[in-house]
């Protein structure tokens, strides 16, 4: 008598899989979902996702105060003659040239915020 081969579907009904198989295949797969996750998925831990709250909040302030010290720029009674010396300024001193002027303290803050100064520099060279 011949034997006839068992078909592809025959074949795949009969294999069991151990313990071992299955545990580390789950291992595996949830190795892999981390990778791709963490790579390409926009995945971040809780640190990571506070610090980048705190980022987009404080960027968030300094862009809403940013215009109140071009207001207090606009309203200065020497206005053009300091407009004159934050021009021959090179880019990376004019924060501190807004500072220095008084511009980027806010009402009830004793000390001038540096974020505020350089986003007011950059709004006033525009």
């Amino acid at each position: 008598m011949e034997q006839r081969k068992p078909s592809l579907g025959e074949r795949w009904s009969n294999v069991r899989a151990t313990k071992g198989v299955v545990f580390w295949s789950c291992l595996t797969s949830i190795v892999l979902t981390m990778i791709v996750g963490f790579s390409w998925g926009g995945w971040v831990t809780g640190g990571t996702a506070q610090k980048m709250a705190e980022v987009k909040g404080e960027d968030a302030v300094v862009g809403r105060l940013a215009p109140f010290c071009v207001i207090r720029v606009n309203q200065d009674p020497r206005r053009d003659q300091k407009m004159k010396e934050l021009k021959d300024i090179s880019d990376w001193q004019k924060g501190d040239y807004v500072k220095k002027q008084g511009w980027a303290t806010m009402p009830g803050e004793a000390e001038p915020e540096s974020k505020i100064a350089d986003a007011c520099a950059k709004l006033i060279s525009q």
